[in-house]
C-alpha cells in the first residue's frame, strides 16, 4: 500500500554558526540582536550550531546557555539547536538543560542532534570517534526516555519531565542510513547546504544527493508521525549587487588562505570565486 502524506506547511527560519570576525562576547551579542530582529521580521525559527574548540568553524560551544539569553529577549520565534553534538554530551544533562529552557521559553525549543564532524573533539572528550554513531543512538534513546518520564538506569526519573520535547527532536545527517534512522525514530530530518559530494562526483547537485535521503526518511517514518524536513540553503542579503559582491569578496578572501595549500596547480582566484558562486560547498565544513 502506498502511504499518502499531506503536504506540510512551509516555514522560514535562519541558521547561524556565529562566525563574525569579532571576539566571543561580540559574536554572542550580534547573534542575539540578529535573532531579535528576525522575530520582528516574522521569521518562524532561529537555529544555532554547537562547535567545540575551532573558532573558525563555529563560535558557540554552549547553545542552551546562549538560547536562554535569547529566550528572555524574544516572545514568539522558535529556538533550535542545529545541532548539539550529542555523542560528546551526557544525555541526561542535555535532557535537563533542554527541559528547563523549554519551560522557561514557553515551549519554543527545537532540539537538533547529530554526530558532528570535528573528529579531534572526540579525543579531547576522551571518546572514540569510530563509535560516534553508536553513541548517538544510545544517547538519543536516553533523551527520549528522560523527557518522557521513564525510569533511567538506576531508577531515577528526570525532573522536570517534558514529554513534548520528545516530539521536537531533529536528526542531522549526510547519508541515507542516517535519514532512515531519523524516520524510524519519528524525528525530523535536517539537511545541510554543505552536503559532501560522493567520490568522483564533485558536481553532483544537492537534489541528486538529498532526494534519496528524503525518500528513505519518508519510507521509514512511523505511521503516527507527520514528516518534518528542514533544508538549510545559503542566501546572501544586501542592499544591492555591488555591496553584495564587496562583502562576498571579504568572505572569499578569508577562505583562500586555508585552501591555498590544497589548490590544484593552475587554479586561480577566479576559479575559487566561481566555485563558491555555484554552491559546490566548502570541503572543510562539517556537520554540527
Amino acid at each position: 500500500m502506498t502511504r499518502t502524506i499531506a503536504k506540510p506547511p512551509l516555514r522560514l527560519g535562519f541558521f547561524t554558526r556565529l562566525l563574525d570576525q569579532a571576539d566571543a562576547a561580540e559574536r554572542y551579542r550580534l547573534a542575539t540582536a540578529q535573532i531579535i530582529h528576525a522575530e520582528r521580521c516574522g521569521f518562524d525559527s532561529a537555529w544555532v550550531a554547537q562547535h567545540h574548540f575551532h573558532a573558525d568553524e563555529g563560535g558557540l560551544p554552549a547553545p542552551f546557555v546562549f538560547l536562554s539569553q535569547v529566550a528572555a529577549r524574544t516572545t514568539r520565534i522558535r529556538l533550535g539547536t542545529g545541532i548539539v553534538t550529542l555523542p560528546l554530551e551526557l544525555p541526561v544533562r542535555v535532557a535537563e538543560d533542554a527541559a528547563v529552557l523549554d519551560l522557561m521559553c514557553g515551549g519554543r525549543l527545537e532540539v537538533g542532534i547529530g554526530p558532528g564532524g570535528n573528529l579531534s573533539a572526540y579525543d579531547a572528550f576522551g571518546l572514540d570517534s569510530t563509535e560516534r554513531t553508536a553513541l548517538l543512538v544510545r544517547h538519543h534513546r536516553i533523551l527520549v526516555d528522560a523527557w518522557s518520564g521513564r525510569a533511567l538506569p538506576g531508577g531515577d526519573r528526570l525532573y522536570p519531565p517534558n514529554p513534548g520535547l520528545a516530539d521536537r527532536i531533529w536528526q542531522a545527517t549526510f547519508n541515507i542510513e542516517g535519514a532512515r534512522r531519523a524516520g524510524a525514530a519519528g524525528d525530523g530530518l535536517m539537511l545541510s547546504r554543505t552536503q559532501p559530494r560522493p567520490a568522483g562526483k564533485p558536481r553532483l547537485s544537492l537534489p541528486d544527493i538529498q532526494n534519496p535521503m528524503i525518500d528513505a526518511y519518508l519510507a521509514a517514518l512511523t505511521p503516527d508521525k507527520a514528516p518534518r524536513i528542514l533544508a538549510s540553503r545559503a542566501v546572501f542579503v544586501a542592499d544591492d549587487r555591488a555591496e553584495a559582491l564587496r562583502l562576498a569578496e571579504i568572505g572569499l578572501a578569508r577562505q583562500r588562505g586555508p585552501l591555498r595549500s590544497h589548490w590544484p596547480r593552475g587554479l586561480c582566484r577566479r576559479h575559487v570565486g566561481a566555485r563558491s558562486d555555484r554552491g559546490n560547498g566548502h570541503p572543510y565544513r562539517r556537520p554540527g
